[in-house]
């Protein structure tokens, strides 16, 4: 029988090749589980796997296609299980409720519009061709945006971005309820107006953090989704702190827009999904 365990040596190269990749496998993880934990256990173990058996990673394509096809290799043989949650919870219900979306559609969603993959580099991943994960892209986005509509809040210092993304989440029937440009600005409009989801930028017009807005609002407003985006997304990818599920970096496209949107909304903890999947 063929020794499968690699060496030393082996196993440094490995990490090295790899390592590059591993916060956008993170956060990719991250977002087809909606929840840190469970997503970033998923990223281990793809780790663990290619480092226990090296032949996984395919060294016939780019290290990171084959760094997610091995990801998405474990996933599908887990099942896309559902994240070790209450089970009363609506993050449960939600995830319930996406098991049954077409097989693969959200998965070719997420690496599509949130990773950037192309067709051609999605059938690689997914082990299909590049036309069927074509299909499966628009499929994800079609059945996810029939399944609900909510109220979005604005945390966006930049006029011409803020009213983009506004455009944007209007055009898919949600209702923005309003655009903040400030700390004390977001504040004051989530306590006038309680949003199911929120997309932020990181640094707002008065020098003041857009995480620490998120953070003040969540303290009162309790389980709210939150998008946050960035012209610098490695620098909340550490791996040292929690980190958002939903990440978008500037510049983003509608697509990405349009993608997180429609995922951050399934794990909403609010009236809005609760009526959804009743």
């Amino acid at each position: 029988m063929t020794n499968r365990t690699p060496s030393a040596s082996q196993a440094a190269g490995l990490s090295q090749t790899i390592a590059a990749g591993l916060p956008y496998l993170r956060r990719h993880a991250r977002a087809l589980t909606g929840n840190q934990t469970t997503g970033d256990r998923y990223a281990a173990a793809t780790l663990e796997a290619i480092l226990a058996d090296p032949s996984t990673f395919d060294t016939e394509i780019s290290p990171r296609l084959a760094l997610f096809r091995t990801f998405h290799a474990i996933w599908s043989s887990a099942g896309a299980p559902i994240s070790e949650i209450d089970s009363s919870s609506l993050e449960r219900r939600a995830q319930l409720h996406l098991s049954g979306l077409t097989k693969d559609s959200r998965e070719a969603l997420l690496l599509s519009t949130i990773e950037g993959f192309d067709s051609h580099e999605l059938g690689q991943v997914l082990q299909t061709t590049a036309d069927e994960a074509a299909q499966l892209v628009q499929t994800a986005m079609i059945e996810m945006e029939k399944s609900m509509r909510g109220a979005v809040m604005i945390i966006e210092d930049e006029a011409f971005i803020a009213m983009d993304i506004e455009s944007i989440v209007t055009g898919m029937g949600h209702r923005v309820t309003g655009i903040a440009r400030t700390h004390a600005g977001a504040i004051s409009l989530g306590a006038k107006d309680r949003p199911d989801l929120i997309l932020a930028d990181i640094k707002l017009a008065d020098n003041s953090s857009g995480i620490d807005a998120v953070r003040d609002l969540l303290a009162t407003l309790g389980a709210v989704p939150v998008i946050f985006i960035t012209a610098f997304p490695d620098r909340l990818l550490t791996g040292s702190r929690p980190e958002p599920t939903f990440l978008i970096g500037k510049p983003f496209t509608d697509e990405q827009v349009r993608s997180a949107v429609s995922q951050a909304m399934f794990f909403a903890s609010t009236e809005t999904l609760q009526h959804a999947l009743n």
